[in-house]
């Protein structure tokens, strides 16, 4: 069982700025009308892509130590069986409670939309999800990639070596969801659809994903590439991230719906071998990131139905001082909250996982 013995502060940093980001684009809203309605100030990535990165990378790695002597059935059952107990636990607790603050009228969301596609993750897998806990878009995400990548890599054990089985795996899902989205392309989309219709469809992101796998793939059987060119990297993923972010394309483009949703994790990719190296002998802040890396999915889960919006709508802002109380407020409660979620609900189950 993981403890903080044994965790690498970079990827734990990688992680905590991860949601870190997540959560101000999502709680910015209660800045509005006030002076500082455009904080952060600066343009920043999503940080859901530097979740999709870490994913691929951490499970990537946890598949290639565990399945260097080959992979049977049992395997892909046993890999699916703690990434569920790590996934479904707290993400059942937050759909039920999505459910019943909708009911309530607490918050607003439209209960047609709720079925069992929620309960297998088939809500955005080839369509848009609107109008009902709209942040479960990203979770279907990893769920899929949870199941595609151990059911494509046993299949290939069959016939090639573990090297070439994983780097075939992961360019499939690099390719296929490039694909999709260049066959789906449609230059009259808005913003809108543009973030319902190609960011959030689960079949068309998977590729982000991929990037980690690639990442592990060279961690694993080219250590000494890793060492020796991540600082170049890390200053070409740099000039890539101030590219995409100064870049003015339109949502209409071709280049915004097909590639752009693979630049951006090659991007966080070339800059993840470096962050993996970060040390740091300061304890106070070793034990603040740690902690929020590790309340990250917590986080992610309540932050913006079961929060901003409960403050939004309950709550509405009537001013500048006003809007930033309810603005700290709310990532008082995220925080709270969410050490809350994973010390009594999250942190049993692992421990029970891990100890079964």
């Amino acid at each position: 069982m993981n403890n903080n013995a044994t965790r690498n502060f970079g990827l734990d940093l990688f992680r905590a700025l991860a949601i870190v980001l997540v959560v101000l684009s999502h709680g910015k809203f209660l800045l509005n009308g006030t002076v500082l309605e455009n904080f952060p100030f600066v343009k920043i990535l999503d940080g859901v892509d530097l979740f999709f990165v870490l994913s691929g990378f951490l499970i990537g790695g946890i598949l290639l130590r565990t399945m260097s002597e080959g992979m049977n059935w049992g395997d892909v059952a046993h890999f699916w069986k703690r990434r569920w107990l790590r996934t479904l636990p707290n993400y059942y607790l937050i759909l039920l409670l999505n459910f019943i603050f909708v009911s309530y009228g607490i918050i607003s969301g439209d209960l047609t939309v709720f079925g069992w596609k929620f309960i297998v993750f088939l809500q955005n897998f080839t369509k848009p999800l609107i109008g009902f806990f709209w942040e479960s878009w990203s979770l279907a995400v990893e769920e899929w990639f949870y199941i595609f990548t151990p059911l494509l890599l046993w299949l290939l054990l069959k016939k090639f070596k573990l090297k070439v089985s994983f780097l075939i795996v992961t360019l499939v899902l690099m390719l296929g969801p490039l694909l999709y989205r260049a066959y789906s392309f449609d230059s009259t989309l808005d913003d809108f659809w543009f973030d319902v219709k190609v960011r959030k469809v689960a079949l068309m992101r998977l590729d982000a994903i991929s990037f980690g796998l690639l990442l592990a793939w060279i961690y694993y059987f080219h250590k000494n590439l890793w060492d020796k060119r991540k600082k170049a990297a890390l200053v070409l993923g740099l000039g890539i991230v101030f590219f995409l972010l100064n870049n003015t394309a339109s949502n209409s483009t071709f280049y915004r719906q097909v590639f752009y949703f693979s630049i951006t994790p090659l991007a966080i990719a070339l800059v993840l071998p470096w962050a993996e190296g970060i040390t740091s002998s300061w304890k106070r802040l070793v034990a603040a990131v740690t902690h929020i890396s590790k309340i990250s999915y917590s986080m992610y889960l309540i932050n913006l139905a079961l929060v901003a919006q409960v403050i939004g709508l309950n709550f509405p802002v009537t001013g500048n001082a006003d809007g930033i109380m309810k603005y700290l407020i709310y990532w008082g409660i995220v925080i709270s909250a969410s050490s809350l979620l994973y010390y009594l609900v999250e942190r049993p189950i692992l421990k029970w996982r891990d100890n079964a």
